[in-house]
């Protein structure tokens, strides 16, 4: 039975059927994924709003998602596409765009600001392969592409991906294990294991949501920034303090509708702890 090597999950997948993600199936006996160049989305966008503050601010950038997760955070701004039932129902109904196409699109927009692609919404690398054909074409026609990911993917993904990444935001959404096995169905280690990875790659900017009586702590706040500090680029140089993160208001949303947004004065608070290990910190959605 063919295994699935995107995340820890390490998923065996019979012919015909699906894993966890819901988009990476077998056929004829290869592990595939459905949701190739299936688009749900696509806009114009700041690049501020990936979240990304210190790369090419100012600019413009198409940012395009498909369908399909491998997290189940109960949160999920974007259920319909990521994990619900109807994101196989937005699957179906989604538009094919191939890799040219998605590449001419990108150098339409180049007159009104645009510097590439980004590839957001849903996970993208539940379908690494479309983010890899995709971001080489981009980068021959002399444009940028920028990751938003939940990080949750293997090593062997991330370097079929970042000869081509120019920058990533990564999801490091909580620093305890419980939260991320008991609420997200997710795993700390693989995630915190492909941001010290990216960091020798690329651009890496991280994005932390706060979310009320669940990692909203300033002791884990504070472990968290400092792991972050630590981190090294490929010469084994200390480049941590200078990686940007992002603190962001939660609002009650999908599953988790049972408590208030975040309270502005604990994001402020919080980004002061972290200003205590890290140079550039950002609130977000305050």
């Amino acid at each position: 039975m063919p295994k699935c090597n995107v995340c820890y999950r390490q998923c065996d997948i019979s012919e015909g059927k699906s894993g966890f993600c819901g988009v990476r199936s077998c056929r004829d006996g290869k592990v595939v994924p459905d949701n190739y160049g299936r688009v749900t989305g696509i806009a114009l966008d700041p690049i501020e709003k990936k979240p990304l503050a210190r790369f090419m601010p100012g600019s413009r950038i198409i940012s395009v998602g498909s369908y399909g997760c491998n997290l189940r955070c109960p949160f999920c701004q974007n259920y319909e596409i990521s994990w619900s039932d109807e994101a196989m129902e937005y699957g179906r109904g989604s538009r094919y765009i191939s890799p040219k196409e998605l590449v001419d699109i990108a150098l339409y927009y180049r007159d009104e600001g645009n510097i590439g692609v980004a590839y957001t919404y849903n996970e993208p690398l539940v379908g690494y392969e479309y983010v890899r054909d995709c971001s080489k074409l981009v980068h021959e026609a002399g444009l940028k592409n920028v990751l938003v990911s939940n990080g949750m993917a293997s090593l062997e993904v991330l370097s079929e991906i970042s000869p081509y990444i120019d920058a990533m935001n990564i999801d490091l959404k909580g620093f305890t294990d419980s939260f991320y096995e008991n609420k997200l169905k997710g795993n700390r280690k693989m995630v915190m294991d492909f941001i010290k990875e990216a960091v020798k790659h690329c651009h890496v900017e991280v994005t932390c949501l706060i979310i009320p009586g669940e990692n909203d702590s300033e002791k884990e706040m504070d472990e968290l920034s400092a792991w972050v500090a630590e981190l090294r680029d490929a010469k084994g140089n200390l480049i941590g303090r200078e990686v940007p993160l992002h603190i962001s208001r939660f609002f009650p949303r999908f599953h988790m509708m049972d408590r208030n947004a975040t309270d502005v004065g604990k994001v402020y608070r919080l980004v002061e702890v972290a200003k205590k290990n890290l140079k550039y910190v950002y609130p977000g959605n305050c």
